[in-house]
């Protein structure tokens, strides 16, 4: 029987401790060989983030003990920390250390090998940073991202594509990293090499711009030593903003672009820059390049394309290019992360629910079905104490709409006195081009299941409902987001 109590003060189970240890989520999921790989957060241990292995038979382990951080500070933001390729005695795995943001090597099958060193310290701006690497162990490198800073001064910093000898040489040595272009830009995404090795793809934007105003897909002919050659920018400029570009098997060249007002994936030819879109919708099929390396969409071998997909929450989508059709995967979902990885029929991906903070999800296109195969969410407080999440729409000045996602008060054994109205937090995102999602948020129960509301604005400038909205806080910030606060209030 539900007992009437004053609005805030009901009694819970979730507080700040609880909250806390349950902070952070799975990333950077990604197969090696026939083992699953991902980063872990290990909230109890500073916030480190270690490399987990599940191996086919399902059995895990942590692969990098204490004091091992993997995790990347390019753009302060960071990006993909790692990345690994199978090889005749095990895995070799390539990942970014906290601490001094070298980019370290380890073959965890060699007994008693230790992750060696790649790349050297620098004593400028606290080392040479690095981020979203890709191993080509045939040429014997990785590629990647460099940030390198030249001076004290936060502007005296370069970001270039670049080249790691896996050999070890530039340990100790800054002249053994090749560097792969000359034309300059303030940021970069790590580059792409084609199926048939010939040619390279990579994003590049400049001050002022953000990576969701306007960024290039730049295109460069691969050659074996020195820099790319033929460097020139297939799509994108001020005004138009691609987040992510991949080669599919077959050699074509996909990319997420907003040309259309959504970010919506096309086909690019890469002589002309001709792009053509393939499922051409109102919805977002990518998102803020926030974090280098994120990955809305992977494509496949047999041609059909993975895709986070959707308008608010988000779905895991199969695309058939040629037909321009979806068919989502079924599950109770509800946000996924820009953390995509195929390997053959499979998509393997991050997702979280209502009632379940994210875990790693396989889909099986074959049969259609998705489940749960790594950092299955267990229940930390019973479930009858988390709040329902509902997007609403509300208008706002001048009749525009505002997205928001209402949290109202829950409790199995509480409810408020008759004819009062819950208080409400209302809560504006960071970012600003965040997001709200509606899915398990303890932080957010922490306040409903004690009789107090929680709704998480996505005012204008938000992300995931197209780039007019994304555009509304153009030179008006504190402006448009406190009226759309406001008139949610």
């Amino acid at each position: 029987m539900s007992t009437p109590e004053p609005y805030g003060a009901w009694p819970s189970p979730i507080d700040a401790r609880l909250t806390a240890a349950h902070d952070g989520r799975p990333d950077s999921v990604a197969h090696v060989g026939d083992d699953l790989w991902w980063t872990a957060p290990r909230p109890a241990e500073g916030g480190r983030r270690t490399l987990v292995r599940r191996r086919p038979d399902g059995t895990e382990e942590s692969v990098l003990p204490a004091p091992w951080n993997v995790r990347s500070r390019v753009v302060e933001y960071g990006g993909e920390p790692w990345a690994g390729v199978p090889g005749p005695d095990g895995p070799l795995v390539v990942f970014v250390h906290f601490a001094d943001q070298r980019l370290y090597a380890y073959e965890p099958d060699r007994p008693q090998a230790g992750p060696r060193p790649l790349t050297p310290l620098s004593g400028v701006g606290g080392g040479l940073r690095w981020a979203d690497p890709v191993v080509h162990a045939a040429t014997g490198e990785v590629w990647c991202v460099l940030e390198e800073f030249t001076g004290e001064d936060p502007t005296d910093v370069r970001r270039v594509p670049a080249a790691v000898p896996l050999d070890g040489s530039a340990a100790e040595n800054r002249d053994a990293v090749r560097e792969l272009d000359t034309d300059r830009h303030r940021f970069v995404t790590g580059p792409r090499l084609s199926p048939d090795g010939q040619r390279a793809v990579w994003i590049a934007w400049d001050h002022p711009r953000m990576p969701w105003d306007g960024t290039e897909l730049k295109i460069a002919e691969v050659t074996a030593e020195g820099p790319f050659t033929g460097v020139r920018t297939l799509i994108g400029g001020p005004e138009e903003s691609v987040c992510q570009a991949e080669w599919a098997s077959d050699g074509s060249l996909i990319a997420a672009t907003d040309r259309s007002g959504w970010w919506n994936l096309h086909r690019v030819d890469p002589a002309t820059g001709e792009a053509k879109p393939l499922c051409p919708r109102e919805e977002e099929f990518g998102g803020p390049l926030w974090r280098i390396g994120s990955r809305w969409f992977a494509p496949m071998e047999n041609g059909l394309i993975a895709v986070v997909h959707g308008r608010g929450s988000t779905r895991l989508g199969i695309l058939d290019p040629d037909a321009g059709e979806i068919c989502d995967a079924a599950g109770p979902w509800t946000t996924w992360a820009a953390c995509l990885d195929v390997r053959g029929s499979r998509v393997t991906g991050v997702a979280a629910g209502p009632l379940s903070a994210a875990e790693i999800v396989e889909l099986d296109t074959v049969t259609g079905r998705a489940r749960v195969v790594a950092a299955r969410h267990t229940d930390a407080v019973d479930p009858a104490y988390l709040p329902h999440p509902e997007e609403r729409v509300f208008t706002g000045p001048g009749g525009r709409e505002i997205h928001a996602v209402v949290l109202p008060p829950r409790h199995p054994e509480r409810h408020g006195p008759e004819g009062e109205l819950p208080p409400y937090v209302v809560r504006a995102h960071g970012g600003p081009t965040g997001q709200a999602t509606a899915d398990l948020s303890l932080d957010a129960a922490y306040f409903t299941s004690r009789g107090i509301g929680v709704v998480e604005v996505n005012y204008g400038g938000s992300t995931g409902y197209g780039r007019a909205y994304r555009n509304r806080l153009r030179g008006q910030w504190g402006l448009v987001d406190v009226e759309d606060c406001a008139a949610v209030a």
